[in-house]
């Protein structure tokens, strides 16, 4: 039978002890660890069958420690005391290792994972959590957060990701059924609404008076977050109005596709922010996105290209 390492007896048997030295009682030891009393008395036997020594009394009433045991307590409580500082320092490198990012449930499924998918090719040592909220308020223990709306003047320092456009979008299916040549007939389609909180967010309404409409509209169906409304638009339930860049994916598959050729550039941005208190890690995170981001713009590939 191989030796074991460090010479020592059963991990079970000594934790076993040293919960029932400390609090003097098998059964306080066993309510501790989960376990029957027997258990406890079974390892403590273990221990001292391997040991060849006697540490406790056992009395009508309970138990009390010998001397031998009482030592044993002690080294026991040192070793365990060193290996809890240990973990107590891992968990704590592990915790300034980890870059929170605040970001919309759209934002983060169609362009944020993926690009932290590549991030993590060169920086697989760095954790990156992501605090996903549609309320258009960024989470206050954030170390990044990416939002669509005017760039902030404080806060923390800031840089625009993209500016995206906006078209008419629809399932091949749909748009084969309702062919439409021109903004005004648009109106009369079903059309789904993205309720967003986001201040300056361009819903239809705005989208038509930016191109010369400002009558009435259809106001079909009504959702609160962009991803249900994408995926409802895939669903042939109607027209969405689909940020050109995030929507990619669905138009690259062609799950999505134009209704019309007009696009409406708004005057808000996609922007990430490193706030103040952010680590160095979280630098990192800022600059790889930042340059992700004009990468892919150099490419002509975020946002579509016209």
């Amino acid at each position: 039978m191989p030796k074991r390492p460090y010479d020592l007896p059963p991990m079970s048997a000594l934790v076993a002890f040293e919960a029932a030295a400390r609090h003097v009682s098998f059964t306080r030891a066993a309510r501790e660890l989960n376990v029957t009393p027997a258990a406890i008395s079974h390892q403590v036997k273990t221990l001292e069958a391997e040991l060849q020594c006697t540490l406790f009394q056992r009395h009508h009433r309970g138990v009390s420690l010998t001397e031998i045991g009482a030592y044993l307590l002690v080294a026991l409580q040192r070793g365990f005391e060193e290996m809890a500082d240990a973990t107590r320092q891992l968990r704590h490198r592990a915790a300034r290792a980890s870059v929170t990012i605040g970001v919309t449930t759209a934002v983060s499924s169609l362009w944020l994972t993926p690009k932290l998918a590549q991030f993590w090719k060169t920086h697989g040592d760095i954790s990156v959590a992501q605090i996903v909220s549609d309320s258009g308020e960024t989470p206050a223990d954030c170390d990044l957060s990416i939002r669509y709306g005017i760039v902030p003047r404080d806060g923390g320092e800031c840089s625009v990701l993209f500016q995206d456009r906006l078209m008419a979008l629809a399932s091949p299916r749909f748009a084969a059924a309702h062919p439409v040549r021109e903004v005004q007939e648009l109106v009369r389609l079903p059309l789904i609404h993205f309720d967003s909180h986001v201040e300056g967010w361009t819903s239809w309404q705005g989208w038509f008076r930016a191109l010369g409409y400002d009558g009435p509209i259809n106001n079909s169906h009504r959702v609160n977050n962009y991803l249900i409304a994408l995926q409802a638009a895939g669903d042939d339930m109607g027209a969405v109005l689909g940020w050109v860049g995030v929507a990619r994916p669905y138009m690259q598959a062609g799950q999505l596709v134009p209704l019309l050729p007009d696009q409406v550039t708004p005057q808000e941005d996609f922007h990430v922010m490193l706030h103040t208190r952010a680590s160095p890690r979280a630098r990192l995170v800022y600059d790889w996105l930042v340059s992700a981001a004009r990468a892919d713009a150099g490419r002509a590939s975020w946002p579509l290209a016209n």
